[in-house]
């Protein structure tokens, strides 16, 4: 067969791809594409017209079965749905244990537009938030999760996610993409650093670079904002305090640079190194904003942060697949991961670590995981509002870290936590698993002895659908 035939025959094969669905199209055509050209069978050029006119034939197509305009290249669909019991308890005895039962909805589309743009969404629930004032700001930044409560009342749905992306450089040596809006974090890092289910708001830049068939250099920057101080700089100051500047948002600006490396089709590393800061940092007030976590030490005058965030963080992972294992179905992978923070912005109590292994895999149908970490985070290493809120423990009345905060005591996720957390994960088919999680933590400053343990558990009991 020639070069024409041959690229007759896989452009039918394409067609016949994008076809079946658009999601499999974007993503299977591209991909044979650049195997080929990888493979030498086609040039760059040849690829990027076999491309073209591919797309343009589908677009075509897609948009006469659709009735969509003929700019939309694709759309995509995601909805998952979570129910959960969870239990928070502490050794105190001034604490009562909380049981709750939870949900959490998320309904999103990504719609494709020619020139490489795509627009996406998602609405998900969650709990209302509100200021120190008692007004309503939104739903909570750090979970999507609803309570079961309040006479079985109506429950609100939030933008969760809004924004668009261009990605004007996609082949098989570049991927260049701009992201502005509510997102994702586009950084691979775990919740020590950002809990998982914020979603930043602001602009970020990625870049990935294939070194060659095995190593690929990755980096990732992005500019989120905090808040707008606007033209009410010192109202909600204490009295007495240092006003708020007026122009003094705060935002956080980063970067990672990860390289990604499979050294044969079992064996695979990461490597990553990350630099953060958080600008105007005395905007950042308990008086101000209604902060979930605890563990930064605070000015009790003012309420604000003492010290500034501009910690450096190195990540590595390990990942080495067997290629069987007792009752699990396909590859066996077992992972272990670590990061390391160090904040020289702080004068002490400014490091964090944490150290885990993963066995198996959950997603597909009849496979499972079991994940353990330890994780020490002490109080001044990061941002607390940013931390995971489910790893916490409990703070009596009179922890230093309570100061400025206008907070007297209770069980707090945040920075200033040491402890462990076993999760197990089983599919039971590919749109359905249980999960369940299990934190045990102390704090690393407690209140004095006479106010009793810290010591403080969190478990959480879910079943996941995802379609």
């Amino acid at each position: 067969m020639n070069k024409t035939h041959q690229i007759l025959a896989v452009a039918g094969g394409l067609l016949v791809t994008a076809a079946a669905g658009v999601t499999a199209h974007g993503q299977t055509a591209d991909a044979l594409i650049d195997k080929l050209v990888e493979k030498g069978i086609l040039t760059v050029k040849e690829g990027n017209d076999l491309r073209a006119e591919t797309d343009q034939d589908f677009n075509k197509a897609y948009s006469i079965k659709t009735g969509l305009p003929d700019f939309v290249t694709g759309m995509a669909f995601n909805t998952d749905f979570r129910t959960r019991f969870e239990e928070n308890n502490a050794e105190n005895p001034l604490y009562f244990a909380r049981d709750r039962y939870r949900f959490r909805l998320r309904v999103g589309s990504t719609v494709s537009l020619e020139n490489k743009f795509e627009v996406g969404f998602r609405f998900a629930s969650g709990n209302p938030q509100v200021n120190p004032g008692g007004t309503l700001v939104g739903g909570q930044p750090i979970t999507a999760n609803q309570d079961m409560n309040s006479l079985e009342s109506r429950k609100f749905l939030w933008i969760d996610a809004a924004f668009a992306r261009w990605t004007p450089v996609k082949n098989t040596d570049w991927t260049i993409s701009a992201t502005v809006g509510k997102m994702d974090s586009p950084f691979a890092l775990s919740n020590m650093i950002f809990d998982y289910d914020i979603d930043p708001e602001g602009g970020a830049i990625q870049l990935a670079y294939n070194i060659n068939s095995q190593h690929t250099l990755k980096m990732n920057n992005a500019f989120f904002v905090l808040d707008e101080i606007n033209q009410t700089a010192g109202v909600n100051s204490p009295v007495g305090a240092t006003s708020i500047g007026a122009s003094h948002d705060p935002y956080v600006y980063g970067s990672q640079l990860l390289l990604e490396s499979k050294w044969t089709p079992k064996f695979d590393t990461t490597l990553g190194v990350a630099v953060f800061d958080i600008s105007h940092k005395d905007a950042l007030r308990a008086s101000v904003q209604p902060f979930y976590n605890s563990g930064n030490t605070r000015d009790p005058a003012t309420f604000g942060l003492k010290y500034d965030f501009n910690p450096v963080i190195g990540s590595a992972a390990v990942i080495y697949r067997l290629a069987t294992f007792p009752f699990y179905t396909g590859e066996f992978p077992l992972k272990i991961s670590g990061e390391y923070m160090d904040n020289p912005a702080a004068p002490a109590n400014n490091k964090a670590y944490r150290v885990g292994a993963t066995i198996g895999k959950a997603g597909k149908k009849h496979t499972w995981e079991v994940n353990y970490r330890y994780q020490r985070l002490e109080a001044d290493a990061w941002f607390d509002a940013l931390e995971d809120d489910d790893n916490g423990a409990y703070y009596a009345a009179g922890n230093p870290q309570l100061a400025g905060t206008g907070k007297a005591s209770g069980w707090f996720g945040g920075t200033n936590v040491k402890g462990h957390l076993v999760q197990g994960v089983y599919s039971f088919t590919d749109y359905m698993n249980f999960t369940f999680t299990y934190y045990l933590n102390d704090l690393i400053i407690n209140a004095p002895v006479t106010s009793g343990s810290s010591s403080a558990s969190h478990f959480m009991a879910d079943v996941n659908w995802k379609f």
